[in-house]
């Protein structure tokens, strides 16, 4: 595609999750094994306070601003700054156009991997973030009078990138009911709010019971299944007990929605990043040709047969938890 047509074309992947469920891991993860199938990797970090980098940088969002330099000039806190941070990069989005357009002049088939901020506000009820990836993603459109137009401002309505939101959700929540009823509210209000084709991932399922074991199997809660169990769960904590009917209604949300299920993933389980790959794929309209497909099935020859999402699970399940339990 040319640079002077419509939009950069390129594909990626924006990664969002609160804090510690394993974005950047899971980003220094994903940009070996998609360079091991061939893929021109670029990582681009948007968290202007991340000061360990697992993964090779092409664009950070420090070298334009950090957090700690707005938290001390205008005496902001962590969250106040990081909002900031991110109303500063859309006003200054030139800057980012002008690298992203440069990996696009170096490599037509860049595939762009966005490490962003782990604060949940600016997924579920901030406008900023919404703003900054509506510029990535729109396709720019000028009339033919605007076209002709010498005082039009030459940065361009919208980079139409094709992306796909990968939200990644820490799998320990699956232990207890009352998190993992939020997990899934903010799951939802994500999906709703960034208007992106979303994959829901639980991460560290290698981790899930390293604070006690899963009340159900695995595919419980990729699936999310019947939730009045997790409510009648509740129900043994004096505290929520008396919530009952609100946690009811908001489970009933949840399931009316129909929206939400979740990949598992460890980032050391290549069988695992490759369903997740396939997933973010098929979000965005990535294709990939047959050369990328043959080193694929050489790299994970060892995992032939495991096709759908239900063997994973259940592989995930044998691998990673204890024995199985039942969903009632």
């Amino acid at each position: 595609m040319a640079l002077n047509s419509p939009g950069l074309g390129l594909y990626g992947q924006i990664v969002i999750g609160p804090p510690g469920s394993g974005k950047s891991t899971y980003c220094a993860a994903m940009q070996e094994f998609l360079s091991e199938l061939g893929r021109k990797v670029v990582v681009v970090n948007l968290d202007p306070a991340n000061t360990e980098l697992p993964y090779t940088c092409d664009v950070d969002l420090r070298d334009l601003i950090t957090l700690d330099d707005v938290m001390q000039a205008l005496d902001l806190g962590p969250n106040g700054g990081l909002i900031y941070c991110m109303e500063y990069l859309y006003v200054n989005r030139q800057w980012l156009t002008d690298h992203l357009r440069r990996l696009r002049n170096e490599s037509a088939k860049t595939y762009l991997i966005f490490d962003c901020p782990g604060q949940v506000e600016l997924y579920c009820n901030n406008t900023a973030f919404r703003k900054f990836l509506a510029f990535l993603t729109h396709v720019p459109y000028t009339t033919p009078a605007e076209q002709a137009s010498k005082d039009l401002p030459q940065l361009p309505a919208g980079l139409g990138l094709r992306l796909t939101a990968v939200h990644l959700v820490d799998s320990h929540y699956c232990t207890d009911a009352g998190k993992f009823i939020s997990v899934l509210l903010t799951s939802l209000i994500a999906m709703l709010q960034l208007g992106l084709p979303h994959v829901n991932v639980l991460s560290k399922v290698d981790l899930v019971e390293l604070y006690g074991p899963l009340p159900f199997n695995l595919d419980f809660f990729t699936e999310v299944l019947n939730l009045s169990h997790l409510v009648e769960r509740l129900e043994d904590d004096p505290f929520f007990a008396k919530y009952k009917k609100l946690n009811q209604a908001l489970a009933d949300l949840v399931q009316d929605a129909s929206l939400i299920s979740f990949q598992v993933l460890s980032a050391q389980d290549r069988v695992l990043l490759q369903k997740v790959m396939q997933c973010v794929d098929k979000g965005n309209g990535y294709v990939f040709g047959t050369d990328e497909q043959r080193t694929l099935q050489s790299m994970l020859s060892c995992a032939a047969g495991v096709e759908f999402s239900n063997d994973l699970v259940c592989m995930a399940q044998e691998r990673y938890t204890s024995k199985p339990r039942s969903h009632t």
